[in-house]
């Protein structure tokens, strides 16, 4: 079984020769499996999960993207919402596992993501090739230095708090439209 998503199936068989009721069954399987087994069912469950995930990942990224620390605003204007299949535009992924899912979608920014959310503890900073690291201070002066001592960044969550606060609506939205495809194959 999947770690990371696992589903219920429920099936049902008959309770014994003859018996007019059913006796409903249920198992835990993995992520990929129940997708199969409702293509099977419901064929067009798949068409109103992968909207759901969209709008819902497209939602995440704009409430990301209002939550984020605002400097030159460069960073928050990187934070997007898109598919994870095929995906090779340099763009840091945010906290994305690999997936089989063609529908997958993911937040992506900014490979500094990683740096605002989770902060950097005080470190020294050499040159690499160089002799001299070169950079221009605050004041606008060209400074040399052999090495520098970096303070450090503080934490500045806005990721995983927005994601933790909004993941029940998603899943809700999602459970939703495989609820209305269910209802459009069988009725009621």
């Amino acid at each position: 079984m999947n770690a990371r998503w696992a589903g219920l199936w429920i099936s049902s068989s008959p309770m014994a020769p003859g018996a007019r009721s059913m006796a409903l069954k249920a198992r835990m399987i993995g992520r990929d499996a129940l997708l199969k087994k409702i293509r099977e069912v419901v064929p067009n469950a798949e068409v109103e999960y992968a909207k759901a995930i969209e709008i819902g990942a497209k939602e995440l990224a704009e409430a990301i993207r209002a939550r984020a620390p605002r400097k030159t605003g460069k960073y928050a204007a990187s934070i997007e919402a898109g598919k994870i299949a095929g995906r090779n535009d340099g763009r840091a992924p945010i906290g994305i596992q690999r997936t089989k899912d063609p529908h997958a979608w993911g937040i992506f920014a900014d490979f500094r993501w990683r740096f605002i959310e989770f902060g950097t503890k005080g470190h020294i900073i050499k040159p690499n090739k160089a002799r001299r690291l070169a950079f221009t201070a605050s004041d606008g002066t060209q400074v040399y230095a052999a090495r520098v001592k970096h303070p450090g960044s503080t934490r500045r969550p806005h990721i995983f708090p927005t994601y933790r606060g909004m993941s029940k609506r998603i899943r809700s939205r999602v459970a939703r439209a495989i609820n209305k495809s269910l209802k459009k194959t069988f009725g009621k």
